[in-house]
């Protein structure tokens, strides 16, 4: 028997007024799949991952993560289910430590959150499971520094950390290289393609190098709607894809 789909997205669509953002995605991804979402500017590709994450409501269609129908539920309840995210601009705490933005990522996802009679610093699991989270994306060294004192690339580091921190099943990473230089870049996608395979990623990334050398699946939008989907060398050679989404005829 198959193993259920980490994400099942079935006949989706989002309608602002008269603008139809997204139109009938179907989407589904294995356990473990790395699977990128590539598109044009306005192709609709944050708007679908504001769906899954349960930020918007969708106009029809519905959504399953984990064999679980979580198509009404808030974006807190599919955060219990395993589900978390970045966004494309950072959301830090840029005037506390690195390691203060990582405990109170791991402290949200326990019920410690909700004791206040005991100072944080009491808590050394929550110490321990920071540290480990920094170690992984390789910032342990920058535990004690500010946040806006950090590169870019630095940051984007950090907001994969505080995803990574409530041990999701399923990480929503959108366009996760955006203003890195080529080797914070490369740090970035190193990072990526050694994260455990326990985990399902789903990534909104332009950088087709990127694209290419992390995903084994690539679903490609175009206006709202799903123009190609397979593997790399498919994509690759789609005739439509080339010429939308890659500029040759």
């Amino acid at each position: 028997m198959s193993a259920v789909a980490a994400l099942a997205v079935t006949r989706l669509c989002k309608s602002f007024g008269g603008l139809r953002a997204l139109q009938q995605i179907d989407l589904s991804l294995a356990p473990g799949e790395r699977h990128a979402i590539i598109g044009p500017n306005g192709a609709g590709k944050t708007t679908l991952f504001n769906l899954i994450a349960g930020e918007l409501a969708p106009t029809a269609g519905r959504i399953a993560l984990f064999g679980q129908d979580v198509t009404r539920l808030p974006p807190q309840r599919r955060a219990a289910l395993g589900l978390a995210r970045t966004f494309q601009v950072n959301t830090l705490f840029p005037s506390l430590t690195v390691t203060e933005n990582l405990l109170l990522a791991v402290q949200g996802t326990l019920p410690t959150k909700l004791r206040l009679h005991r100072p944080i610093s009491s808590y050394r699991d929550l110490y321990d499971r920071a540290r480990a989270v920094l170690e992984s994306v390789g910032l342990v060294g920058a535990g004690e520094v500010i946040v806006r004192t950090l590169s870019h690339g630095e940051q984007r580091q950090l907001e994969v950390a505080l995803a990574l921190a409530s041990r999701p099943r399923l990480l929503l990473l959108d366009e996760p290289t955006a203003g890195l230089s080529l080797a914070e870049s490369q740090r970035l996608t190193g990072l990526l393609k050694g994260l455990d395979r326990s985990m399902s990623l789903l990534v909104i990334e332009h950088d087709m190098d990127v694209v290419f050398d992390v995903a084994e699946r690539i679903t490609v939008l175009h206006d709202g709607k799903v123009i190609a989907d397979g593997d790399r060398d498919e994509v690759r050679a789609n005739p439509l894809v080339a010429e939308i989404y890659l500029g040759t005829g």
